[in-house]
């Protein structure tokens, strides 16, 4: 717990406590147990103050007497705006029975959760909060219920953590909820990790040594510490490999935190001095970050006792992406005290969470009663996504399947609207070209609008083809338009 809260947090506990006075959980627990560790949690991770408050009154309005008006004169607009999204969770409006309809029963409360969402993706953290303690509180429910929501868990909340590079949250997430969806697996696995740690505890004490001493000696500022994989994570990769343990070379690794990332790579090197590195084993997610923004170096090598173990290296920074994710980026960002992180918009998004931004415009427009392809919004959310370059070495993500034309308009929708052409690794190659991971692409423009019909079949994602389909009207618009009435709407130079 923080050696002090603020005056304001102080209230908002004194606050829901009254609310909520009298109500109790399944357990027989008094019902403020949960609103204090959902605070907590978000707490832990980092948030500013307004969404401590949120997480502590998420409740009040959906269970209580409390209005939204009362948060709103206690605490505020920011507070209440977001108390107001978690509660529409369970009260969705009746025009977004087509997300239900269109979507598995297990996707429906994501759905519900990312349109509440709106325009402040700090909704989203809380509800990722609040999921968790259910989770850790899940025994006291009825077993019908502990596994819809452990189900559930599985295959929406834990993959969407991934996605906002919550790894630590996924990792628990995934292990609880496996628990109660396949309980016999997870206790024959969780025995597996338990005996192999305990037989290769003095190895990896030997090699800690062995590795602090080489660092030490070439003046490397490090933190080392062991690093066992998750039930779950070992799960899913016996099922790639057949249930062949020795295919799984992961079971156990040491992860290096280093200062810089010069320091990883001298870290790399000193490794491979001391053992063998194995062939095909040595991965850079610092050059070519994983799908959601991880970035590290693993390498995996065998031992001077045959035994084979994993490294991972990384900086600070990097590591508190890789653990706390979307909450780390809120994190960093409340340290340049800007008005765009008060009001829930985080100022520089890493690449790999650019796709909120798209997000939150779509529940924008379901919001406001528009029509959205929720089959494109459903793609984005949980397809694949690539990294591919501009030619100065920018990174730009895109749904796994996108086309030339889609990163574009992901540049800018003025750059789509221009096209002539593209080179993909310095050759010129057809509009209709899949991108692939790791691909420099380089887009040829005119001066002239080239917006085309014909472009639809060369797109791909939503994004590209909204702004499309808004330029081909402007078009037509400018068409129908008499010269002086075309005069009108061009802007007008200003007189020196």
């Amino acid at each position: 717990m923080p050696k002090k809260r603020s005056e304001k947090i102080e209230k908002a506990i004194e606050f829901a406590t009254n609310a909520h006075k009298g109500q109790n959980r399944r357990s027989g627990e008094p019902y403020i147990t949960h609103p204090l560790a959902v605070m907590k949690i978000v707490e832990d991770w980092g948030m500013d103050e307004d969404t401590i408050i949120a997480a502590v009154l998420h409740d009040t309005v959906e269970d209580t007497d409390v209005t939204l008006q009362d948060v709103k004169n206690e605490f505020g607009e920011q507070v209440a705006f977001m108390v107001d999204g978690l509660t529409k969770l369970s009260k969705i409006s009746s025009s977004m029975n087509d997300i239900d309809t269109y979507l598995p029963n297990t996707k429906d409360n994501l759905l519900r959760l990312l349109v509440a969402t709106g325009s402040d993706i700090r909704v989203l953290i809380i509800k990722l909060a609040d999921r968790l303690h259910n989770l850790r509180t899940l025994s006291s429910l009825p077993p019908d219920k502990q596994k819809r929501i452990a189900k559930e868990s599985l295959e929406v909340f834990a993959p969407l953590a991934d996605r906002l590079n919550m790894g630590r949250l996924r990792v628990e997430m995934s292990d609880v909820a496996f628990s109660y969806v396949n309980p016999k697996r997870y206790n024959e696995l969780h025995e597996l990790i338990e005996n192999y740690s305990k037989s290769a505890e003095k190895t990896m004490q030997k090699i800690q040594k062995e590795i602090s001493a080489a660092l030490g000696r070439e003046k490397i500022k490090f933190q080392i510490s062991g690093r066992v994989k998750s039930v779950y994570s070992l799960h899913k990769k016996l099922a790639k490999h057949n249930q062949n343990m020795g295919e799984i070379y992961d079971l156990i690794a040491l992860r290096i935190i280093v200062n810089d990332i010069t320091d990883c790579y001298l870290t790399l090197g000193v490794i491979h001095s001391l053992y063998v590195p194995m062939g095909g084993r040595i991965k850079d997610y610092i050059a070519m970050p994983k799908i959601n923004g991880y970035q590290s170096l693993h390498t995996t090598v065998i031992t001077k006792d045959k035994r084979i173990v994993e490294f991972q290296i990384r900086t600070k920074e990097m590591h508190e992406f890789a653990e706390r994710g979307l909450a780390a980026s809120f994190y960093y960002n409340e340290q340049k005290l800007t008005e765009n992180y008060r009001t829930g918009k985080i100022q520089h998004l890493p690449t790999s969470l650019l796709w909120i931004s798209e997000l939150q415009e779509t529940a924008a427009k379901l919001k406001a009663g528009k029509k959205v392809d929720i089959k494109k919004l459903r793609l984005n959310l949980f397809a694949d996504k690539i990294f591919v370059y501009t030619p100065k070495g920018d990174i730009i993500d895109l749904p796994k399947g996108s086309l030339p034309l889609d990163f574009a308009y992901r540049l800018h929708s003025e750059i789509g609207e221009h096209v002539t052409g593209v080179k993909i690794n310095g050759k010129m190659s057809s509009l209709s070209t899949k991108l692939k991971h790791g691909d420099v692409v380089e887009i040829l423009t005119s001066k002239n609008p080239t917006a085309k019909e014909a472009w639809f079949d060369r797109i791909f994602t939503a994004h590209a083809r909204q702004k499309l389909r808004a330029q081909l009207s402007g078009h037509k618009l400018s068409d129908q338009l008499p010269h002086h009435k075309i005069a009108q709407k061009l802007p007008r130079k200003k007189k020196k």
